[in-house]
């Protein structure tokens, strides 16, 4: 995935209200940014980083300038915009990128099902039907486990239980973990953060629910997913 060009880079002043940064640009301005990212953003929003912006074309914006990149202490760019993950996996599906999920082709976005809504509705030859929500992860611990949620979720929960009847409905259910970032080497549900999560992760998958994790490579430039990492649960 294309990011917008050219991003301009800045220096953390703060995040607040969850969906606002105040950004210092290299030429002096104090922006305000959108941030879209509804977690915690553990490690990745400290006062002091350095980010990238872009700016939108719509001059009607109230905050054209978004968030999009951060880098880390250790260097390591990661890729805060959720927004970004769906077509991130969409895209990594229908180029073949994902081992488990060769044969499938990416036909919907926003799938309603009986409880709610699933990201991505993919299909085989044979009309089998596969869904798949993705989740977007910016978090990884001193020991390079990627952590999700960083933030209590009861909707991550609730997205959950939804793939688990679509298995047992005799579907085939995918949670997928979108790593933003380059230095995670296997994923783990964030028990220390959301016990609740952890523990319905762990019992979906004993139900039918499969759960996969790719690292994204993450350049100034793109993203994309080519890395399948361990979930450990």
């Amino acid at each position: 995935m294309l990011l917008p060009q050219p991003l301009i880079s800045g220096t953390l002043v703060r995040r607040y209200k969850r969906f606002l940064a105040d950004v210092h640009l290299e030429d002096g301005q104090l922006v305000t940014a959108h941030t879209p990212n509804t977690g915690a953003m553990l490690g990745c929003s400290d006062p002091g980083m350095r980010v990238w912006l872009s700016r939108a074309v719509n001059p009607k914006r109230k905050y054209p300038w978004t968030w999009e990149l951060c880098e880390t202490g250790s260097g390591v760019l990661v890729g805060i915009h959720t927004g970004r993950s769906n077509g991130l996996a969409w895209e990594a599906l229908a180029d073949g990128n994902v081992a488990e999920l060769r044969g499938y082709r990416p036909i919907r976005r926003e799938v309603t099902v009986p409880h709610g809504r699933i990201d991505l509705l993919l299909e085989n030859a044979e009309g089998r039907a596969c869904y798949v929500e993705v989740k977007n992860v910016t978090a990884v611990d001193d020991q390079g486990t990627a952590i999700f949620p960083d933030a209590v979720s009861t909707r991550a929960s609730r997205h959950l239980e939804a793939l688990a009847e679509l298995a047992a409905a005799g579907n085939r259910a995918v949670i997928l973990f979108c790593v933003q970032r380059g230095d995670a080497r296997r994923l783990a549900p964030a028990d220390t953060i959301d016990p609740v999560y952890g523990r319905t992760l762990r019992r979906v998958l004993e139900h039918g629910v499969q759960a996969l994790a790719l690292r994204a490579q993450v350049t100034q430039r793109e993203i994309y997913l080519r890395t399948s990492l361990p979930v450990i649960c």
